[in-house]
């Protein structure tokens, strides 16, 4: 048993099909499948010629290709990033609800002409205030119904030559917390909760098709190796007929020497044998081809050891017929198919975009609410006069005081604030946002009724494949009892040819029906084995029959 770590989440566990739903699909899949109604499948990449020399010899199992292709293969990858991206995107909006931290530090002079005798000067001097601000605001975005909140801690250190200033300097801290509910729009989903909840379901789609991808190459890679295996198989038949074929020659020389067969029987055997030796070139040409196919999807590139080594496969496609339940296998392959639960997630993010376009019909209304307080410190001065003509004000004594009475009357809450207000908005005309809203919903219909059709593909293309495997194993058995008589045939008509009841024609005959039935055979196994890789393929069920565990590294 294989188990593979790999960086991905599985998707969410596909909803399951009503036995009504499931019957009806059955029955519409047979009737596709007897009309022919059927679709095409993919076509499988070429591959180029394999380098020629001496390479060492790498011997392989199907198990160990499968191994290879999981740790080396590049699309996968390739795919395995997407998931780490999503996640990244996923960050990115999560930031939003993360508290901001922001502060201002500043000071100001300003000097203004004295034009009052309230102004706290004489006439024509300047009066100069010099403000330092210190200020520090933390604010964060409640993900839970939209609010927003803002906390502000503000100083002000304030001195002045005013005579009318009783702090000098003056210390004025503010603290002030504020919240801002949405009542309407805003209030179940926005745009950033809406973009979240579409980047979650990508994040999904990416789990759902690295998972397809997995599948999907490790069906081919066994595929590959059944070719492989195949084409092995059919040079050790092509060996077997240039061998007949030139014991057959050899016969012939010996009975024209002996002068009881014609010069002209030997140079037929002698053409028989050509033609095996052109067929044995043109099968180890084919089983070159299907070996790069094979390394081209378990090597991580042409620096790969196995790039430049003869793979030597191991296991023979065997021919045991399993039992198939139609009907349990649509189930698994409408509960476990990657294509119908990438439909499913595309139609929860569409039901996301109408939600959230839905919300923007709403009235703007916000809730907002602040509570604070306010200090008060400093030197306190004492005047004598009142500041009118004749009477100057003159600072007579001074108490000390500084920041921290300031902080002493802010935390005594000694001078709170508070404000409730409603802030309301309604844009007039919203015919354009009605449109998008009934452009969503049409969008909705049709992702529901492609759901629909894919699960009749699914049914359809399951339906086939196991119309395909049933008829695999009949051709199986057709194609050994034939190969059992041509061989028996052949046994029979060389043994009439050594007593001289049969000819040299009809020996190289029966010699060419062996090879045909030998290849036919080993192409009839084969065509089982590709059968019951592709029916398990289309259930989905490729990484539980192979022991595959995919494990999750993903953070919700």
């Amino acid at each position: 048993m294989l188990v593979a770590a790999l960086t991905a989440g599985t998707a969410d566990a596909a909803q399951q099909t009503s036995d009504a739903r499931l019957h009806e699909l059955v029955r519409q899949a047979s009737d596709r499948v007897a009309a022919g109604q059927t679709a095409t499948p993919a076509p499988q990449t070429a591959a180029g010629q394999a380098a020629a020399g001496a390479r060492p010899t790498l011997s392989l199992t199907l198990d160990d290709v499968v191994k290879a292709a999981l740790d080396h293969n590049l699309n996968i990858a390739v795919q395995r990033l997407n998931p780490q991206i999503q996640d990244i995107s996923l960050a990115s909006l999560r930031s939003i609800y993360k508290p901001l931290l922001g502060g201002t530090l500043g000071t100001q002079s300003l000097d203004t002409p004295s034009t009052q005798t309230i102004s706290g000067g004489v006439a024509g001097d300047a009066i100069n205030r010099t403000t330092t601000t210190f200020s520090a605001t933390l604010q964060q975005s409640v993900p839970v119904a939209g609010g927003s909140f803002l906390v502000n801690l503000s100083n002000q250190r304030l001195t002045t030559n005013s005579t009318t200033a009783t702090f000098v300097p003056q210390y004025t801290p503010t603290w002030t917390a504020q919240y801002t509910q949405p009542l309407f729009r805003g209030r179940i989903i926005d745009s950033n909760r809406q973009a979240m909840l579409v980047t979650r379901l990508n994040r999904d789609i990416s789990d759902v098709q690295l998972r397809s991808t997995i599948t999907n190459t490790l069906s081919n890679v066994r595929v590959a190796y059944w070719n492989y295996v195949f084409a092995v198989q059919s040079v050790e038949v092509a060996r077997q007929s240039v061998a007949l074929a030139q014991q057959l020659v050899q016969d012939n020389q010996t009975r024209v020497q002996v002068g009881t067969m014609a010069p002209l029987d030997v140079v037929t055997a002698q053409s028989q044998a050509a033609t095996a030796q052109q067929a044995l070139v043109a099968a180890q040409s084919t089983m070159r081809t299907a070996e790069l196919a094979l390394k081209q999807l378990i090597v991580s590139g042409t620096e790969d050891p196995v790039w430049n080594a003869t793979i030597d496969p191991v296991d023979r496609p065997d021919f045991r017929p399993e039992p198939i339940d139609l009907e349990a296998a649509v189930r698994r392959a409408l509960n476990e198919r990657t294509d119908l639960a990438i439909a499913k997630k595309n139609l929860q993010q569409n039901d996301a975009t109408v939600k959230y376009l839905r919300d923007q019909l709403l009235p703007q209304a916000d809730l907002v609410a602040s509570y604070g307080f306010t200090g008060l410190g400093g030197t306190f001065q004492q005047f004598s006069g009142t500041g009118l003509p004749g009477s100057p004000r003159v600072v007579t004594d001074t108490i000390p005081g500084g920041y921290t009475d300031a902080l002493s009357t802010l935390f005594h809450g000694k001078y709170p604030q508070w404000t409730v207000q409603m802030n309301l908005s309604y844009p007039l005309g919203l015919s354009a946002a009605q449109a998008t809203v009934a452009r969503a919903r049409v969008q909705q219909s049709q992702d529901q009724a492609q759901v629909k059709v894919i699960e009749l593909q699914v049914a359809t293309d399951v339906t086939n494949a196991v119309v395909t495997t049933q008829s695999n194993v009949e051709r199986v058995q057709a194609a050994q009892a034939a190969r059992t008589l041509a061989q028996q045939a052949l046994d029979a008509e060389q043994a009439k040819f050594q007593v001289g009841m049969s000819t040299n024609y009809l020996v190289i005959q029966q010699q060419n029906a062996l090879s045909t039935a030998q290849n036919n055979e080993l192409q009839a196994i084969l065509n089982y084995r590709n059968s019951l890789v592709e029916l398990e393929r289309l259930q989905q069920t490729t990484l539980t029959s192979l022991g595959i565990t995919i494990v999750s590294s993903a953070t919700r």
